[in-house]
């Protein structure tokens, strides 16, 4: 991977890099009112025989200054509005010709990652761009997890691909999709998402879209990674809905599990609610997945609005977790992130709403340097490192943003008590809800977990939705070694 004094380019990567290439460091200080603010970073002459596009473009490379690996997701905003966004690779093309050789200004908005800030309180860097340079800039990562990139929606690699870098990524044809939903059925992983939003007109789908996969679809443990789903389409190429019941409106599915039906043959199934605009719903049941026809049908409506009194009851929805009992029997926890329902993990158990067990989880945990967090949504698994349940979930109503910091929890039981919260993430002036655990996925052990979650400018008030990763999937790699939690 890329170190922090060594990163290559693109045509070191093709093995063009002239030994004569010269490289100096230094640093962009800031003074103001006496304080000094400091970025370091690295600019590289381009070499001579760099192809026309590279000599007409400033290559900027952004890395975690401690561990050099690239950052995602990073805004360059210059003080004329310009917003330039680091893509999977950490890079960004500067191709503005007013900058070239004009020392500039550029804010810094790095949710999690970030520089110090001067003794105005801006926060950012001073540059001076010259075509065919290449320039690594260094930021310090505040919280423990490292953003790894970004999974779904369009130009991956937009940027590098500017460089003939990461040809080979193919795009998908999402533009955007929210909340995702994950299980394992037929020796596949199955990924669900909500609504999805396509290039070609401004409403996309809005029942369900899916994929599949045979293991660990991002193909690495550390950034720049690769996301690749066999996603089901329409006969355009295009992403299909895969659940669209009857009735008016959008549907939305969670609560997915493969479950075993009298005769021992999975199913996969789950809750479903269909919505009138904005997010009212009228009608809420399960559903069942039909493996030849691949799409969720309708199985039994468990309420309708104005047909049924009273709320809409408990549904085993969220995310489904199976454990076995002492005695070798198996139950399923559905939650979000908490467990509120528990049932046989059967078929017969979950279409009888009668054998489902209510529960109450937990509303708000204590944070680890005290004050309680309001829980809003997430996911739980068992880590065999910690020896612990463990949780990811969004804050509400958090100090950075509405619905934009994200909180680590364990307890001994899988439900509960949850304490010693630790914030992991944070997205300032932003939204990243409804985050969901890869704990088998790493390839790397136990003490390392994944999380991705929907990044979206929705709940949030921001009015500049950040291009290409707004409501999208991005993904987070926690080494939970490295949080300083002790095991009672």
């Amino acid at each position: 991977m890329h170190g922090s004094m060594s990163m290559n380019g693109s045509n070191d990567r093709q093995g063009n890099e002239r030994s004569h290439r010269a490289a100096t460091i230094c640093l962009i200080a800031s003074l103001a009112v006496g304080m000094l603010a400091v970025a370091e970073c690295m600019v590289i002459a381009a070499p001579g025989d760099s192809v026309a596009v590279e000599r007409r473009i400033c290559r900027i490379e952004i890395v975690d200054a401690a561990n050099g690996w690239p950052v995602p997701m990073v805004e360059l905003r210059s003080n004329h509005h310009v917003r330039l966004v680091s893509d999977n690779a950490g890079v960004i093309a500067l191709e503005l010709p007013e900058l070239m050789g004009v020392e500039s200004w550029f804010t810094v908005i790095g949710h999690g990652y970030e520089v110090p800030r001067d003794g105005f309180g801006f926060q950012g860097i001073r540059l001076i761009p010259q075509r065919g340079e290449r320039i690594v800039i260094k930021l310090t990562r505040k919280l423990p997890a490292k953003r790894v990139g970004r999974l779904t929606g369009a130009g991956l690699y937009a940027e590098s691909q500017k460089f003939g870098e990461y040809l080979d990524v193919q795009e998908s044809r999402v533009f955007g999709c929210d909340s995702v939903q994950m299980t394992v059925h037929g020796g596949q992983r199955f990924w669900a998402w909500g609504d999805t939003t396509l290039g070609r007109y401004p409403l996309g789908r809005f029942h369900m879209t899916g994929a599949v996969s045979a293991g660990m679809p991002w193909g690495g443990y550390q950034p720049p990674i690769k996301p690749r789903y066999d996603i089901f389409r329409d006969d355009e190429g295009l992403p299909r809905n895969i659940g669209e019941l009857p009735g008016d409106g959008p549907t939305w599915i969670s609560g997915l599990a493969s479950l075993p039906d009298r005769s021992g043959h999975p199913k996969m199934v789950g809750a479903y609610v269909k919505v009138h605009p904005p997010l009212e719903a009228y009608e809420a049941g399960l559903c069942v997945w039909d493996d030849r026809e691949a799409r969720f049908k309708r199985h039994r409506v468990l309420w309708r609005q104005g047909t049924d009194s009273g709320a809409m009851p408990p549904l085993p929805n969220g995310h489904g977790v199976t454990i076995t009992d002492e005695s070798g029997r198996k139950a399923v926890y559905f939650g979000d992130p908490f467990p509120h329902l528990r049932m046989e993990a059967a078929v017969e158990s979950w279409e009888n709403p009668k054998s489902w067990e209510t529960l109450s989880p937990q509303k708000t945990v204590r944070g680890i340097n005290g004050g309680d967090v309001e829980v809003h949504r997430g996911s739980i698994a068992w880590n065999p490192y910690r020896q612990r349940w463990i949780a990811v979930f969004t804050e509400l109503g958090g100090e950075e943003s509405f619905l934009g910091s994200v909180w680590y929890a364990e307890s001994q039981r899988i439900t509960g008590p949850w304490g010693a919260a630790t914030k992991v993430a944070v997205h300032t002036g932003y939204s990243f809800y409804n985050p969901h655990l890869h704990t088998d996925l790493s390839g790397v052990g136990p003490s390392v977990i994944f999380f991705e979650g929907t990044y979206a400018s929705t709940f949030s008030g921001n009015q500049q939705p950040t291009p290409r990763y707004d409501y999208n999937q991005v993904l987070y790699r926690l080494d939970l070694d490295e949080l300083g939690i002790a095991t009672d």
